[in-house]
């Protein structure tokens, strides 16, 4: 009898020993492996969602997982988008016939169980249990733990046989295909390509995801910011006719921006969304495919807070103000105009704004887009057609943008214009179409036919002289700095700066209220992401259109002898005997005068500097904090920049090889925050970015004898190719070096000294170096930086 207790004691032991046994076995089953040590020694106390996880998947895996381009749809800027998880399906697919269903989060579904049903798959536990059941629940950890057993090399480049390139395959495994998944890709873990985490960043996640995949709220918006949102809903929502059609033009506008209010938290941010609630209540997005589609009988404009890690590559800041609130008043509701009926819904009036919008001051118009001229250019950038061909490669590497002014006595500043408004209709109207040829055509003829009364109804008495010519340009009233602007192309992405940064450009745009609402319309309001082939390829052709009306306006103020030959130098190979796709009747008629040397664009930019004076700007300022004052610092910066502005200048085979965006790092040997960030931007010549190329094509075309790089103070992009560290005392050999690259082994080397490669274990160090700097450079406007494009060199 005295045996009975300890037998059972016994048999109890062996039950729970038996039970954690099969635990293990259960949990190593095909080759996950779970991570028992680290499973074992978590602590009871949950980890801190936002102190702890979200700093590490803000830098090690929103890097690669933050907006539409995402591999597997996977965006990780969020616990709504990490509860979404992944999916099959690619938004960037080009060769579809039939649109797809559009998938934004926090607007197409509101649910974990609505994503499920548009065929989202789970990446951590949809519904937590214990720790092992989580992890071997979790393809997040999956991949994570594939990474760990499969290390990469920490020298030299990836092998060959791993993609890096934008647009590799995707496998996109949900968990009952990862066994099958891991053993035939084990070199292809998470982070994808780039370093393994470090231990602690490893434990920290793996401890998140088997304590559950917890996450929490970010804080309510400040008291501050709702305050102005309470004013401003409170404008936008007022049912009368005129107040009703200035807030549909207005959210038109802002639906991509990232609104800051004045005297909020610089990283604080909101969102014009249309709701079925009113203010007060939570907001219930309204989801259409696009900004000026119907949103049905009853709906609020709302501001909704941005919770979402803010990434560079989309960010679109837009500054909100009781300046700004003012301004609205003194262009849309000051002025004396009647609004009748409201314009329709359907597609050829609502994505044609000289039609939904003919009622509105076309001055104003023109003057609200003028005043954040920056951000509407950034909107085709940083929207969702940023990517690929759609709109960027018909544009060159580098040019400047000037802008007609407002009250200058052209025919396009003129209410006439809305006159015009059906032959200033563009594709998208048309939505999901096939017909391309045909498509086409009938738009350019509706082109031409615009340009040709716009002919008829210019009258020019003379030429002027060019002092007298700059008159018609836009002088940002004496204090805007969207007066002029940079675009930079990198490929496949761009970006836009303030003022006429590096030397003169090969082509420049000159913009009116036509061309800059059409551009906003064609390539943002109203394109679809998500739509077909034949969408994506007519807002391409198109861009090109309205990319040649805008270098025809800047061609205009050239003199006449050289006009025709600069036309047809951007144009090589595809202008012979087609020189009637737009009309080019002004070829032959002088409208400047006064030029007195062989280099009339760099004349004529000598005098835009002179006339906007600081307003063409050279860009940024570099931020250095008190080390400003710092005598010696300020001496071993000059020697620096002057050393870096050499690269500018590149010959030989360099050409073939540099990165469009190379980020540089000088360190100065002190506080790192004191070190010096350059960005080597690639200006390369193309014969002409004209008609539909893939990036082989674009490089057959390639006229490397007129390549230039252009070298700023700052970081420019939201996609670096590569990074560079140098220290300081070795800047005069980088620049060297730089410029005795006359081989591909040559480069190698190169690289191999002051590059940071894929492989190299120190590379999230300058990653999060890169992220830092940009916030420090611009609080407000930096944002995570993106490496899916960072190059395997």
């Amino acid at each position: 009898m005295r045996l009975a207790p300890v037998l059972t004691a016994l048999l109890l032991l062996a039950s729970t020993s038996a039970c954690r046994s099969s635990s293990r076995i259960l949990s190593t089953r095909g080759q996950a492996h779970v991570d028992f040590d680290i499973v074992e020694r978590m602590p009871e106390e949950r980890l801190s969602y936002a102190d702890e996880v979200r700093p590490i998947l803000d830098r090690r895996c929103v890097v690669c997982h933050g907006c539409y381009d995402a591999p597997c749809q996977l965006k990780l800027t969020s616990g709504e988008g990490i509860a979404r998880g992944g999916s099959k399906d690619r938004v960037y697919d080009g060769s579809r016939l039939l649109p797809m269903r559009p998938t934004r989060l926090f607007v197409d579904a509101l649910t974990t169980e609505e994503w499920r049903a548009l065929d989202f798959h789970p990446v951590v536990a949809d519904e937590p249990g214990g720790p092992y059941a989580n992890l071997e629940a979790s393809i997040l950890y999956r991949m994570l733990r594939l990474k760990q057993r499969n290390p990469q090399p920490l020298v030299g480049m990836l092998p060959r046989r791993i993609d890096t390139g934008l647009n590799r395959e995707q496998y996109c495994p949900t968990l009952q295909e990862m066994r099958d998944y891991e053993r035939e890709r084990p070199l292809q873990g998470m982070p994808f390509a780039l370093p393994n985490l470090s231990t602690e960043e490893y434990e920290t996640l793996v401890t998140w995801i088997a304590q559950g995949s917890h996450t929490t709220s970010p804080p309510p918006p400040s008291e501050v910011a709702l305050a102005q949102v309470r004013a401003w809903e409170e404008l936008l929502n007022r049912r009368d006719p005129k107040h009703q059609l200035v807030a549909r033009y207005l959210y038109e506008h802002w639906f991509l921006g990232h609104l800051h209010f004045e005297g909020d938290d610089p990283r604080s941010f909101f969102s014009i969304v249309r709701s079925t609630t009113p203010p007060g209540q939570p907001i219930v997005p309204v989801a259409t495919r696009r900004p000026y589609d119907d949103p049905g009988p009853s709906f609020h404009y709302r501001f909704s807070p941005i919770t979402s890690t803010i990434v560079a590559k989309d960010h679109l800041l837009y500054e909100m103000s009781e300046a700004r609130m003012a301004r609205i008043h003194e262009l849309f509701f000051e002025p004396s105009y009647e609004v009748g009926e409201l314009p329709g819904r359907g597609p050829r009036v609502a994505s044609n704004p000289f039609r939904a919008f003919a009622a509105l001051p076309l001055r104003s118009r023109y003057r609200f887009l003028l005043d954040d001229a920056r951000f509407f250019l950034e909107g085709f950038m940083k929207g969702p057609v940023c990517r690929g061909q759609v709109a960027l490669n018909v544009i060159e590497d580098r040019f400047w943008i000037l802008f007609f002014d407002p009250d200058a006595p052209i025919s396009t500043n003129d209410e006439y214009v809305n006159q015009l408004g059906r032959l200033l209709a563009m594709p998208t109207e048309l939505e999901d179409n096939l017909r391309l040829v045909r498509t086409y055509r009938h738009y350019l003829d509706l082109e031409n036919r615009y340009l040709n009364r716009r002919r008829e109804a210019f009258s020019i008495d003379r030429a002027y002289p060019i002092d007298e010519a700059m008159g018609a340009l836009w002088r940002g009233d004496g204090t805007n700095r969207s007066a002029a602007l940079t675009v930079y192309r990198h490929l496949d992405s761009a970006s836009v700066d303030f003022g006429l940064v590096g030397d003169v450009p090969e082509t420049a745009w000159v913009l009116d209220y036509p061309l800059l609402e059409r551009i906003h319309y064609l390539l943002v309001a109203g394109f679809d992401v998500y739509g077909n082939v034949g969408h994506q390829l007519n807002t391409r052709m198109f861009m090109d259109v309205l990319r040649m009306e805008a270098e025809d306006y800047f061609l205009a103020f050239m003199p006449q002898a050289r006009r025709k030959a600069m036309h047809e130098s951007w144009y090589v190979g595809i202008r012979e005997g087609q020189d009637d796709d737009t009309r080019t009747w002004w070829l032959d008629r002088e409208f400047v005068t006064g030029y007195q040397t062989d280099d009339p664009m760099r004349e004529l930019f000598t005098h835009v500097r002179a006339y906007l004076g600081p307003l063409a700007g050279h860009g940024r300022e570099r931020p250095c904090g008190a080390s400003c004052e710092d005598p010696m610092r300020a001496e071993v910066v000059h020697r620096i920049d002057h050393a870096m502005f050499g690269l500018r200048h590149i010959e030989g085979e360099a050409k073939a090889y540099v990165a469009d965006v190379a980020y540089v790092r000088v360190r100065l040997g002190g506080d790192p925050a004191d070190d010096l960030a350059y960005t080597l931007l690639s200006d390369k010549s193309y014969r002409n970015v004209s008609w539909m190329l893939s990036e082989e094509e674009l490089n057959e075309r390639r006229d490397y004898s007129h390549d230039r790089q252009t070298v700023v103070p700052w970081l420019e992009g939201a996609y670096p190719n590569f990074f560079f560290v140098v220290d300081h005392d070795e800047v005069d050999a980088f620049v060297r070096d730089y410029h005795g690259i006359q081989s591909r082994r040559d480069y190698e080397r190169f690289v191999a000294l002051y590059g940071i490669r894929r492989t190299n274990p120190t590379l999230w160090e300058h990653a999060d170096w890169f992220h830092d700097q940009a916030l420090r450079e611009e609080p407000r406007r930096g944002g995570i930086l993106d490496l899916n494009r960072y190059q395997n060199r």
